[in-house]
């Protein structure tokens, strides 16, 4: 059973919006006391917040579908709707949140760090709302907006500042073992590491944390062995240890050989070439391990390298090693400037940005782009005309009737807003004279126009194209004869 999971794909989706109520306030000896119709409440949020208590995103493995709570619809006598519970998902910290085709949403470091995904949709007004010097009595409420629905690729990056790299069976697990409260598995054959470990190091007053990364092998950054899996988890790491085994039985295998092809895998992956380098001659109690690294050690430390020689099994050299890393840890952590305080920047809109866009299509149509036209006409009833007649009123008050003018469109032509498609009407909009009629109804809708529509013109261009049957079956006919 998998016990380790750093890459999951989540399918996120907000609350939806409660729906607005339509209702007129009746009493005794009142029976019009006016609109009272509540609000409906807003969607639920999904949110990615980092927990300590969270190590692996194996959870999500098997309950990859989230969904946040749904806003209540309003009521009468002015009763609004409860708002939908935010759906708070603890991931562990240093997980990206990414798109799937890899654009970078969120990296979460650090404990509470918060990420709010997916937004729950607005709640609809009603009609109490809704009511203005106008429109005393509306007999329509607005329909509670569709919450976000994301899917997204959770993967999980280890933050440590150490990281132990080498062969499998190099003695890693060994060492991270010693040198903190770590307690990974141990065993005499290759991979027996199977998924990243962390352990806490101590050393004086300074604090780091140590990595243990599963076998790196040839090939590894181009998927072989289990590196491609746990390479990501070595970005984060301030120092990389080269764990090397001077006691392996192996042909073809020495120190020297075994650090340059660590070195080419990660020089593959990228992005680490900047990172200290420390070497770990492991297991120099054998004294074949000794002998071997009094020979390389000039070698490496010709190389640049800092060398020390350590044993898992008797301790020797863990001191010296464990002061060595605190050190360079130490001088990476000076290094890094201190982060600046948030700055509220604010961006007011521009004084001819009118907040949606027009596009005329090939096929004649014309498409009206912008947050506040796409989401009047999802909050929108279709089946209420006084609704309609709402939406068309905030449409050319927002100018989206005299742009569409401008861009030629006459009345007839198709419009679309959204996943709604429209047979554009300009005269729909009355302006401050104009007199609502019954509730529930607007008298602009009823059809007084002669002009087909386009779906009629449509049809009917298919209908001249085309000839019935019985006129093919029966051919031309012949003129009758006068005598």
């Amino acid at each position: 059973m998998t016990t380790f999971v750093d890459r999951v794909v989540l399918h996120m989706q907000a609350g939806d919006g409660g729906h607005g109520c339509v209702s007129i306030h009746r009493e005794k000896f009142k029976p019009f006391g006016g609109p009272d119709g509540g609000n409906g409440g807003h969607g639920g949020s999904v949110s990615l917040v980092v927990d300590p208590q969270v190590t692996t995103l194996l959870d999500f493995h098997f309950r990859p579908h989230l969904k946040a709570d749904n806003g209540k619809g309003g009521a009468g006598s002015n009763r609004d709707g409860a708002n939908g519970r935010d759906l708070v998902i603890k991931v562990p910290n240093g997980t990206v949140v990414q798109t799937l085709d890899g654009e970078v949403l969120a990296d979460l470091v650090g404990v509470g760090t918060t990420f709010e995904a997916a937004r729950g949709g607005r709640g609809g007004r009603g009609n109490a709302s809704l009511a203005n010097a106008r429109r005393k009595a509306p007999g329509f409420a607005e329909l509670g907006e569709p919450g976000d629905k994301l899917d997204v690729v959770l993967e999980l990056k280890s933050v440590a500042d150490v990281g132990l790299v080498g062969f499998p069976s190099a003695g890693k697990s060994s060492l991270i073992s010693v040198i903190s409260a770590a307690k990974p598995k141990i065993a005499d054959y290759p991979f027996t590491t199977l998924v990243p470990n962390l352990g806490v190091v101590r050393v004086d007053n300074h604090t780091f944390t140590v990595a243990d990364v599963p076998g790196l092998i040839p090939g590894a950054a181009t998927g072989k062995g289990l590196g491609l899996e746990f390479l990501r988890h070595v970005e984060r790491c301030a120092v990389l240890v080269h764990v090397v085994d001077t006691a392996t039985l192996e042909p073809g295998r020495d120190p020297l050989a075994d650090i340059d092809a660590i070195e080419s895998e990660l020089a593959q992956y990228g992005g680490l070439a900047d990172r200290p380098r420390l070497v770990a001659l492991n297991k120099v109690d054998v004294p074949d391990g000794k002998d071997l690294a009094d020979i390389v050690r000039p070698d490496l430390e010709a190389r640049g390298f800092r060398v020390f020689d350590v044993s898992s099994a008797t301790r020797e050299g863990l001191r010296e090693l464990t002061y060595a890393m605190a050190q360079v840890v130490d001088e990476g952590r000076r290094a890094v400037p201190d982060v600046e305080p948030t700055r509220v920047v604010l961006r007011p809109k521009a004084v001819d940005d009118a907040g949606f866009t027009i596009e005329a299509e090939a096929d004649g149509s014309y498409t009206v782009r912008g947050s506040r036209p796409e989401r009047w006409v999802k909050q929108t009833n279709f089946d209420n005309d006084e609704a309609v007649g709402f939406l068309a009123d905030r449409l050319a008050r927002l100018g989206v009737e005299e742009k569409l003018a401008k861009a030629g469109a006459r009345a007839g032509d198709l419009v679309r807003i959204g996943e709604r498609e429209f047979d554009w009407q300009p005269t729909l909009y009355a302006g401050v004279d104009f007199t609502p009629g019954n509730r529930g109804t607007d008298v602009r809708l009823e059809d007084k126009s002669t002009r087909p529509s386009a779906a009629d013109r449509l049809e009917a261009r298919k209908a001249r194209r085309q000839r019935p049957e019985d006129e093919i079956e029966a051919g031309p006919t012949a003129e009758p004869d006068d005598d």
